[in-house]
């Protein structure tokens, strides 16, 4: 099977040089080129076009968003924003994804170990699911990767949650293409719809700025998750990058847990970590839907809601942009229905008041 070629823009070279250490780390994916500025790489373009461009937003001479959006009007390729965790860095990095980039990543860290394992973790698998969207093809040996936990890492398996309550509580699990999936989601939420529970993987301090932008086109109020904030009706609260999230209950208040944690399914937050917690505390009182994702986080963790006697919807393939998530979790067997995107948010709705 030919390697995923990919193209790294960034105007450091420490940025390029570790980049290219992280990829070709993995046997399935080789750096075709790197370049300083968009147009060097619109240069380099012009003999042979990468499956997946790898882009900086901060650059001299031209800016990533302006060269995206060229390279969408010309010839549309796979395309990942490398952000740094600049406040300014964030609202760019969203917009690039409404332009047409399908994913962001953070610059990778190098300070630790542990973050450069993480780093290498996080970017080649979203090399690989990124290069599905357009490409349709479907390990680490400098640097050594740690094994792909389950959800016990974080919280342990025990018997669900079985009282029978009036209370329900929507739980939302997504990944690449997720961002806009849940802004078209979200939107269709009426201001007295049940509690929301969501977890989008995306980087740390990203989800705040995602979060914000919801909150201003969607009747219902978003935030950032905090750790023991309240599952309110009318609100949706969002995972932090970087950080675990739980549904906890206290009498008949349902909050939420936020603490770190190993990786989970590769993931951090993990679907799964959220999933599992809800059918441990919710059980049936629990709608969720898996969304347009890679990997598989998420499909045990619905299995056990499933088992729980929550209601369960996967996104069909038709309307995912990479249908891993949704996919993985029809397979194990814990999938109630199977809906395209612009059907979930009623069908979690008639199945919360039925």
């Amino acid at each position: 099977m030919k390697k995923i070629r990919v193209m790294c823009v960034d105007d450091q070279a420490l940025v390029r040089q570790t980049l290219t250490t992280i990829l070709e780390s993995d046997p399935d994916i080789e750096v075709m080129a790197t370049a300083q500025d968009p147009f060097a790489a619109a240069e380099k373009m012009k003999t042979q076009v990468p499956d997946v461009l790898i882009l900086d937003i901060e650059m001299p001479r031209m800016d990533g968003l302006t060269f995206l959006k060229k390279i969408m009007a010309q010839h549309p390729i796979p395309v990942i924003i490398c952000s740094s965790l600049a406040v300014k860095g964030n609202e760019n990095a969203l917009k690039a994804l409404e332009y047409g980039a399908v994913e962001i990543i953070t610059k990778p860290q190098v300070s630790t170990k542990k973050f450069l394992e993480e780093s290498t973790i996080r970017i080649c698998d979203v090399v690989k699911a990124v290069a599905q969207v357009q490409v349709k093809r479907k390990t680490i040996s400098e640097i050594k990767v740690s094994p792909k936990l389950s959800a016990d890492a974080v919280i342990e398996k025990t018997r669900p949650f079985s009282s029978s309550t009036t209370d329900r509580i929507l739980l939302v699990g997504a990944s690449t293409g997720g961002t806009e999936a849940l802004a078209s989601f979200l939107q269709a939420m009426p201001v007295d719809c049940p509690p929301l529970a969501i977890v989008q993987h995306m980087p740390e301090h990203f989800t705040a700025a995602f979060a914000r932008r919801l909150d201003q086109t969607c009747r219902i109020r978003v935030k950032e998750a905090e750790d023991n904030d309240t599952l309110n009706p009318g609100q949706a609260l969002i995972a932090p990058g970087n950080m675990h999230m739980l549904l906890k209950r206290s009498g008949t208040r349902y909050y939420v847990q936020v603490k770190s944690g190993p990786l989970v399914s590769r993931h951090r937050p993990s679907v799964d970590v959220l999933f599992r917690s809800g059918a441990q505390n919710a059980g049936k009182n629990v709608v969720a839907a898996i969304m347009t994702g890679m990997g598989d986080d998420g499909a045990k963790g619905m299995k056990e809601l499933f088992d729980a006697g929550a209601h369960t919807i996967a996104q069909n393939e038709a309307t995912s942009v990479v249908f891993g998530m949704p996919k993985e979790a029809i397979a194990l067997g814990g999938v109630h229905k199977i809906l395209p995107l612009q059907h979930i948010a009623l069908s979690m709705l008639q199945a919360a008041n039925s």
